[in-house]
């Protein structure tokens, strides 16, 4: 009996150790599975880390391309609208020299009648019509005078190159003009060069 004794007690070892071996068999198991798949985590994850870089890669490179080419674009357009600009100014003056053209016409059959006539009113009334017509071309191009006639003196306007003692009454008016200034649209072009009463 006590060797059946000593036998179940060297068998129940025997079956813990294979017990112990079949779990530490499944451990292992379980620790190569595991083993198995993070690699494939990390793997999968430094992956799309990688799809990530290069996706954004792309889009640096795309928007490097698209910056590129409006700068281009604009510089195109400035070069362009320069170019246009400069034209305008060009066919602008051509255009108002243009129309000056019949204006010294005028001035020349002027100087040839005054040569072959002694007829001074009829000289001067051709002058009349030159000075007329020019005036008329100046307003066509919204070129006007400064009307300085009993104005109150304003440097906005007038320019004053001296003073005159003119009583009360026209002190700050403007007595007199010596030179007529001009505006083109709301822009004054010339100031009116005026005596101002003090």
């Amino acid at each position: 009996m006590t060797k059946n004794k000593d036998k179940k007690q060297v068998e129940q070892p025997v079956e813990n150790q294979q017990e112990n071996a079949n779990v530490k068999t499944e451990n292992a198991k379980v620790e190569v599975e595991n083993a198995k798949t993070a690699p494939t985590e990390e793997v999968s994850e430094t992956d799309q880390l990688q799809a990530k870089v290069a996706e954004l890669e792309a889009r640096v490179a795309e928007l490097e391309d698209l910056k590129l080419r409006q700068m281009a674009e604009f510089d195109n357009f400035r070069r362009r609208t320069n170019k246009e600009k400069l034209e305008l100014m060009a066919t602008a003056g051509e255009r108002i020299f243009k129309d000056m053209l019949p204006l010294v016409d005028d001035f020349e059959r002027a100087k040839v009648a005054m040569e072959k006539t002694d007829d001074i009113e009829a000289v001067r009334q051709g002058i009349e019509l030159i000075y007329s017509k020019f005036v008329g071309f100046l307003a066509a191009n919204d070129v006007k005078a400064i009307d300085t006639t009993d104005a109150d003196f304003n440097t906005d306007l007038h320019e004053a190159i001296t003073t005159f003692a003119a009583g009360e009454d026209k002190k700050g008016k403007v007595i007199d003009c010596t030179q007529t200034g001009y505006t083109l649209g709301e822009k004054v072009i010339r100031f009116s060069k005026v005596v101002v009463g003090e």
